[in-house]
């Protein structure tokens, strides 16, 4: 399958990362939006099937010499965050996970980590891992690989720990009654005092009746700003007394999920050649309540807890997230923190598109990112990382490197 970017319509946005603006506007105009809105990324996995399917043809290979080219001193942090990762004893609850072993996937790492390290050219090291590893691809969101790669970055905002007349919008920990699945911590709903588990409320019950009242954690100047900090999952906050201050996921409920972007677009706000966070800003300020309104019609709600800015911005494992080294994936059917080959097209500031062929890690999760066919790419830290977020919103494909059996794992222990 070609590489090819898809036009500036909006798919789902992350509980955990901001995709919800094409920051750069529609310059990626492959096809009719009619075509790719019948595409369905986020198609979930059929019962009993396996995400990942290992490469038998050698046409279906990735660019391993290509991507070897594109290595950092940035990857090699990544995959040594990944490898700390490893080393923690609660990272084995995690597996067996598509058949692979915490023994495997961690050694996966480390002998890659080497290999990257020692090899003197591309095509020795693309010998190499095809000799030591099975490839494996993601299914996708069709059967044949294709994956949707959007992008997320890290935030910051102005805040206050108590209420005022500017800082009056609650960010809200994680409330007692709020059911989770004690392994992969997927909500289930709402536990009633009988035990019983029901569906959470909405988020415009949520904050239209004060039911978390006392609950609060922090509070921000206006209820966009919260929802942005919701889509991202965390955020950096300057608080009014001059400290700076990490809050980050707590839980989220299970009720479903709606795109803002989307939600304006369907509603006449905004046009799809218009919409870009700034212009989503620019209709806050003109109209809040219609753009309330419509925040409100996504139901699913995330709730924070503040944390140490040491390992900030962390993903879903826990460990820090590296700009273009770090993915976002569905942690219910990948297995956590393996190498990732991403070969998609990655949205610039001035240049359009530009071809991406990169080993990265798989080290964080989202509340969108639901499926074998969605992604999202951690583009880093403040206002240039949030317009190439926004930006980044076309197909690839995503490729798995695991060892073979007969390969030791005894490096990994």
């Amino acid at each position: 399958m070609k590489r090819r970017p898809v036009p500036c319509i909006l798919g789902p946005i992350s509980a955990v990362l901001l995709g919800m603006a094409l920051l750069t506007g529609c310059s990626h105009q492959a096809e009719s939006p009619r075509t790719e809105a019948a595409k369905n990324y986020n198609r979930p996995l059929p019962p009993g099937s396996t995400p990942l399917r290992k490469i038998t043809d050698a046409t279906r290979m990735p660019d391993l010499a290509g991507a070897w080219s594109q290595r950092d001193v940035f990857l090699g942090d990544a995959m040594d965050r990944s490898i700390t990762w490893y080393d923690a004893p609660s990272s084995r609850q995690w597996f067996p996970c598509c058949n692979i072993t915490h023994e495997q996937a961690k050694a996966s790492v480390v002998t890659m980590r080497e290999l990257m390290r020692t090899t003197p050219d591309p095509n020795t090291f693309a010998l190499e891992v095809q000799r030591r590893f099975d490839v494996y691809e993601s299914v996708g969101c069709d059967g044949d690989g294709t994956v949707l790669f959007t992008g997320y970055y890290s935030p910051d905002f102005h805040a206050a720990r108590h209420r005022s007349s500017r800082f009056n919008t609650p960010l809200y920990g994680r409330p007692h009654d709020l059911a989770t699945n004690p392994r992969d911590g997927k909500p289930l709903g709402r536990r009633l005092p009988d035990g019983t588990i029901v569906s959470y409320p909405s988020r415009r019950t949520i904050e239209r009746t004060d039911m978390l009242a006392g609950t609060e954690v922090v509070w921000l100047e206006d209820p966009l700003s919260a929802y942005i900090v919701h889509v991202n999952g965390s955020a950096k906050l300057r608080m009014d007394d001059g400290t700076i201050a990490y809050y980050g996921y707590a839980g989220k409920t299970d009720r479903p999920y709606t795109g803002l972007g989307r939600s304006m677009i369907d509603s006449g706000l905004l046009k799809e050649s218009e919409l870009s966070l700034p212009a989503i800003r620019r209709a806050w300020k003109k109209n809040p309540a219609e753009v309330e309104n419509l925040i409100h019609r996504n139901e699913n709600y995330v709730f924070f807890q503040e944390y140490s800015g040491d390992n900030w911005p962390a993903g879903s494992l826990g460990v820090p997230v590296t700009a273009e080294r770090s993915l976002a994936t569905d942690k219910t059917i990948f297995p956590r923190g393996s190498l990732v080959l991403v070969d998609t097209d990655a949205v610039t500031l001035s240049r359009g598109a530009r071809p991406f062929v990169q080993f990265m890690l798989d080290q964080d999760t989202g509340g969108a990112i639901n499926a074998p066919g969605r992604a999202d790419i951690f583009m880093g830290i403040g206002s240039t990382a949030e317009i190439l977020a926004g930006g980044q919103y076309a197909e690839g494909r995503m490729y798995y490197f695991f060892l073979k059996p007969n390969q030791s794992f005894a490096i990994a222990d």
